[in-house]
């Protein structure tokens, strides 16, 4: 069985993030999507917050593995017999962060392969950041995240102000 992990910190789920998960899913036989928390990030949502919008919006793919984890991304995969960790890419900014990462993976876990999808055209410009900063001044967001994450969102903007 050839089983892929495919780490974010999906704050929140983008329907770029769900691309890949999509694209992933017809890959591997199974696909663990797992949120990891990230220091150099300010999250809006909670770990557990985040694992709800993906295991609600990814609840039609019977390959599809949600979960967390913190430490390290290798780690995971071997506590879970990966061998493949799969990044989506947007641009070139994305591939100079992705490369280091993935080499930095190799010398940590020779046997563990990265496997990079590229972004579809249309979620190019795409990122969590942008849709919390175009939803907090009051932007449509709803052809940028799944509805049950708008909603999230939303309300996660009222309770803040």
């Amino acid at each position: 069985m050839l089983t892929a992990v495919y780490p974010g910190s999906f704050d929140p789920l983008t329907y770029g993030h769900l691309d890949i998960i999509t694209r992933a899913a017809a890959c591997y036989d199974e696909l663990h999507v797992v949120v990891f928390s990230n220091s150099e990030k300010n999250p809006m949502f909670s770990v557990e917050e985040r694992v709800h919008m993906l295991q609600s919006t990814c609840g039609h793919f019977p390959n599809v593995v949600v979960s967390s984890s913190s430490g390290l991304l290798v780690d995971y995969a071997k506590k879970h017999d990966i061998r493949v960790i799969v990044k989506g890419l947007r641009a070139v900014s994305d591939f100079d962060y992705e490369f280091k990462m993935a080499l930095m993976n190799k010398q940590l876990a020779p046997e563990i392969e990265t496997v990079f999808m590229i972004t579809s055209l249309q979620y190019l410009y795409l990122s969590s950041s942008l849709v919390k900063e175009v939803a907090s001044y009051g932007g449509k967001i709803a052809d940028l995240v799944p509805p049950a994450v708008e909603k999230m969102v939303m309300d996660k903007i009222q309770t803040m102000k």
